[in-house]
Formats: structure tokens, C-alpha cells, sequence
């Protein structure tokens, strides 16, 4: 009975073995004459299967970058803007870029209040970003989920998008608060169809 499993096995790798010069998607081709030169040509088709893809960095890549903002008290006492320390650029700054191959993106920000751990919070709306290019502004920061941007394809007739800019991070200090050190985090979300 063994004899028989292994005869018919030995036959399908048999019948497999001769077929896969048949699934191969070349060609060969062969000539003979006399002619002066002898050429022929043989062709090769090739496929690339590019995915759908989106990338987002701000900041450093791998880590959370913190930006701090240390006012002083005559600045507290001047209402006074004051620019933030920490980021990847330093001076409270963050490189940014956004890629993507399928058409144009939107960006949202989403965040909680600044709070001091007592119950007292920071409105975001006390923290400004400025960017370096208009083609990839950063969203206005709330509390809670801002208003979308929409950043524009700019390769590829409109199917590519790669975009960066530096946004700078600013504390607005136009509101008295109290005493306490206020942390919190924004999320930046990107979106393609």
C-alpha cells in the first residue's frame, strides 16, 4: 500500500515538474540562416504593484517631542507672547511632512486642556502655530477635535502628495491663570480617500 502512495505522489511531482517551464511569463525565441547579422529577441513582461500609503511625521521620527513654554513674571504681568523651548528644531519648533500617493489629504488636530493636575486648565486656544509654507499649514488648536485642513496634492498631476514645513509653537499668555506647570498632548490625524 505504501508502494502505491508514494507511486502516485512521485507521478503529480512528476506531471508538476514538466509543467512549470509553461507558467513562466518569458519568451524565447530561435533562428538560423545566413544572413549577416543573426538576431532574434526574446521579451519580458513586468508588473510593479505600488499599495495605497499615507505618512505623517511632526517632530522627531520615533519619539514624542515636547515643546515647553517658560514665562516670566514680567511677561505674565505684560500679557506677553512667549516662544516655547524643545522640539526637533529647538525654539520650540518641529519639522513636519506629509506623503501620500493617493490624491489629496486633510489634517486634524485633537486635543484635551492643558491641566495643572488641581483642575485649573489652558485653553489651546493660548498656544499659536505659524508655519513655514502655506501649502502645509498647521491646524488651529482647540479643545477637542479642530477644524480640518485640507493639504493639496502637489505631484503626479494631483495624485501625490509630499509636502513639509517647520511649525513654531508659541504660547499667546493673553489670559491669567493659576499657579502650576500645565501639560498636555495634541494628536495630528492625516486623511486620504
Amino acid at each position: 500500500m505504501s508502494t502505491s502512495i508514494f507511486h502516485k505522489v512521485g507521478t503529480v511531482a512528476l506531471v508538476a515538474v514538466m509543467a512549470a517551464p509553461f507558467a513562466a511569463n518569458a519568451e524565447s525565441s530561435f533562428v538560423t540562416g545566413t544572413a549577416t547579422p543573426l538576431t532574434t529577441t526574446a521579451r519580458v513582461d513586468f508588473q510593479i504593484q505600488i499599495p495605497k500609503f499615507l505618512a505623517l511625521q511632526v517632530g522627531s521620527a520615533g519619539t514624542i517631542d515636547q515643546i515647553t513654554f517658560t514665562p516670566t513674571a514680567t511677561e505674565l504681568l505684560n500679557a506677553t507672547a512667549v516662544g516655547g523651548t524643545g522640539g526637533n528644531l529647538g525654539a520650540g519648533a518641529v519639522s513636519t511632512r506629509v506623503r501620500a500617493n493617493n490624491g489629496n489629504v486633510s489634517l486634524v488636530a485633537n486635543s484635551a486642556p492643558l491641566t495643572n493636575g488641581l483642575g485649573d486648565s489652558i485653553d489651546w486656544a493660548e498656544v499659536d502655530t505659524v508655519s513655514s509654507s502655506a501649502a502645509l499649514p498647521a491646524p488651529v488648536l482647540v479643545n477637542g477635535l479642530g477644524a480640518s485642513v485640507p493639504l493639496t496634492a502637489n505631484l503626479a498631476g494631483g495624485r501625490v502628495t509630499d509636502l513639509s514645513a517647520n511649525w513654531t509653537y508659541s504660547f499667546l499668555n493673553s489670559t491669567v491663570v493659576p499657579v502650576g506647570t500645565y501639560t498636555g498632548q495634541v494628536t495630528y490625524t492625516a486623511s486620504m480617500p
